[in-house]
This record gives C-alpha cells, structure tokens and sequence, in this order.
C-alpha cells in the first residue's frame, strides 16, 4: 500500500466521522476531564469508534493507534485523533477536526485533516504533494522571522508543568509580527502547510496530535525538526515546523 493509499483512506474515513462532531458542536457538550483542562465528551469517543472501524475493515494489517482508546504501533501505524481542539468544541469555537494520519520509524507518512465546522479539509503525503479544499497548496515565502506569523499552543496543566511553553512564547513574540493559538495542532500544522502561517512550535504533545498535519506540512514543502533544531521524534513531541526560510531563527528562540 503506498502513501497515495494512505491518503485517500485517511481522507474518506475522516469526511466520515466529521459529522459527528456537528452534531455537538454548538449545544454546549457534556465533557469530563481525563486531567486539568484536558477534556473528553462522547463525541470524541463516538467518532474514535467510527474511525477504528473504518480503518480496520480497509486496513485490517495495520495497527490504529488514538487518543480515546490508546494502542501500539509496530511499524507504519494509523495515529488518529477523533476530535483535536476538544476545549474549543465545548465551548463553541469552530477550531476542531478529525485527524488521522500514517506514520512509520521514518516519521509522518500521508495523513488527512477535516475541520469541518470550518469547512475546511487538508490532505497529503510526506513525499508527494498537498492539498486544501482540493486545491494544491504550498508552504509561504516568507524570509524573515520579524515578518511572520506563527502558532503554538500550550499544555493543559500549564501551572504545574515545567514544559508549559509561556517564557518561550513571551520570547517570540517580541521577535515575531504575531503569534496565534488555535487549539488544535492538526489544524496549526496544516495552516503551515497552506502558507497562512509561516511556523509553528509546540512542547509536549502526542503523535495523534500532529501524525496526519506533519506530513500533509512535509507534502506543501515543510520543514520539521525536533524543538532543537536536531531530527524530529513526534513520540516526544517536542517541534518546529515552518516553511523553511525562517526555520533556523525559530529554533534559536525556541530551543532551550
């Protein structure tokens, strides 16, 4: 099965669980904490249910590996987050999505995102091309890190934990023309890809969170390392990724 594969099946089995979601979103879910400010509702566990399904009836060899149900990955692996931005749904914010991407020891393979309260679907491949509402997207040619404009996000226990990103985040943004948070990775991840941000960088996150975003970023022309500038390890989730020209300043503000 190759990346082409892989994208397509990411693609139909997220458009298939994304109306699940619409059916929560706006009527103020019910929503349990699994840690503070870490949210989950029946929704996520609806859709992780439907997806596990789907990718087990076409990819029966493949292990699946979410955020709801867990699992193992052994080689090229299906990492799928049900509902990424779990707090913006809740709460009546548009920014959410299905994310569900392959990847193996090599990194991100080919992925989809489908953010469907915003309309929006990205899809791609780590070695082939990328894609935004079916129109073939590319990373930005902005040069310089005082020109762009850039993402991160934060832990959800920012009090407590020592990774939580804010001194960093307080350093790049007298650096840089402006930083957002949209509260969800997969979505920051393909906004690098379709060039509307220059860079993204974030601190401990999950391969779910950024499997299928990685590589559909990889697909517009990318580049992702590790927060240090050094290979990637999306099991630690520790990341930058941007498109390419202000790659080395980002790492040097965001790398200790």
């Amino acid at each position: 099965m190759n990346a082409s594969d892989l994208t397509r099946i990411a693609l139909e089995v997220a458009r298939r669980a994304a109306p699940i979601l619409l059916e929560g979103y706006r009527a103020r879910p019910a929503a349990t904490e699994k840690a503070r400010s870490d949210l989950v509702t029946e929704f996520d566990v609806r859709s992780e249910v439907l997806i596990r399904e789907q990718l087990a009836a076409r990819t029966p060899h493949l292990p699946i590996v979410g955020e709801e149900q867990g699992g193992t990955a052994r080689g090229l692996t299906w990492f799928c987050d049900p509902l990424d931005g779990t707090m913006n749904f809740v709460h009546g914010l548009p920014f959410f999505a299905v994310s569900i991407g392959a990847m193996d020891e090599t990194g991100p393979v080919a992925g989809a995102v489908v953010a469907p309260a915003l309309g929006i679907e990205w899809w791609g491949e780590r070695q082939g091309s990328a894609f935004r509402n079916g129109e073939s997207c590319r990373v930005s040619d902005t040069r310089t890190l005082g020109d762009a404009l850039l993402a991160t996000g934060f832990p959800p226990d920012r009090a407590r934990e020592p990774e939580n990103n804010l001194p960093t985040f307080s350093r790049v943004m007298q650096v840089a023309r402006g930083v957002r948070r949209c509260g969800s990775a997969a979505i920051d991840c393909c906004l690098v890809a379709d060039g509307t941000f220059d860079g993204y960088w974030e601190r401990a996150l999950h391969p779910w969170d950024v499997a299928a975003g990685c590589a559909i970023a990889l697909g517009a022309g990318a580049r992702l390392t590790a927060r240090d500038g050094g290979p990637a390890d999306l099991a630690v989730g520790h990341l930058a990724l941007t498109n390419g020209h202000i790659h080395d300043a980002l790492v040097a503000l965001v790398r200790d």
